[in-house]
């Protein structure tokens, strides 16, 4: 029976992987192509994509900040992961996404639930339980677990404390609705935006986060 090849695109949305984490594993020789032309065109037998074994199966790290004066946080991010699945010698694919922890629809996200609904991933790995969802996470590990995916959290830490906890998700909350306040001409809505921010300084302050003019992790 000949076999059924297709182009690195397509290759790519059958693993749940993007076009560029196929080109590295090539490199790394961690996943090559049935057949390669002289022009560069990569040819992938669809029958070995689909009956990859889980042990084949990639490990996704996800990294994430709040915004983008954050994003040296999130290369820091990105690198710690790559550093840390390379030394186990694990195939490894990093989603990076932006926005606040409260907020279920970015895209790296949604794609990240997609994988995992699919089982298109061997594990998980997170560099802090935070970095996936300020509330919910629970669930989406719940979901890794029914479908046999295995959670990595390389920096677990102490827990914080009921109250720093609370304090931390109530401060975040202020955030989002003092940003989605401002620019408003409302009297009505700069005076709740006074008290909101009144509120998250006195917060912030109780638990050392000075800055509350942007969405906090």
């Amino acid at each position: 029976m000949e076999k059924r090849l297709v182009k690195i695109g397509e290759a790519a949305k059958l693993l749940g992987s993007s076009v560029d984490t196929l080109r590295k594993w090539e490199t790394t020789g961690e996943l090559l192509p049935a057949r390669k032309t002289k022009g560069g065109t990569r040819y992938y037998d669809v029958a070995k994509l689909l009956q990859l074994s889980d042990a084949d199966a990639p490990t996704i790290c996800y990294a994430r900040v709040s915004s983008h004066d954050q994003n040296a946080d999130l290369d820091r991010q990105h690198e710690i992961l790559e550093t840390y699945c390379a030394a186990k010698g694990w195939r490894t694919e990093v989603i990076r996404d932006l926005g606040s922890g409260m907020n279920y629809r970015k895209k790296g996200l949604q794609r990240l639930l997609e994988m995992v609904l699919r089982k298109q991933m061997r594990r998980l790995v997170l560099t802090h339980k935070e970095r996936l969802l300020r509330f919910g996470s629970e669930l989406v590990f719940a979901l890794c677990e029914i479908q046999g995916i295995e959670i990595v959290i390389i920096h677990k830490g102490e827990q914080p404390s009921f109250e720093e906890e609370l304090a931390q998700d109530v401060l975040e909350i202020i955030t989002v609705f003092t940003a989605r306040l401002y620019g408003s001409r409302s009297k009505k809505h700069k005076k709740l935006l006074q008290e909101l921010q009144t509120a998250g300084d006195a917060i912030a302050e109780d638990i050392g986060a000075y800055d509350v003019t942007r969405p906090q992790d």
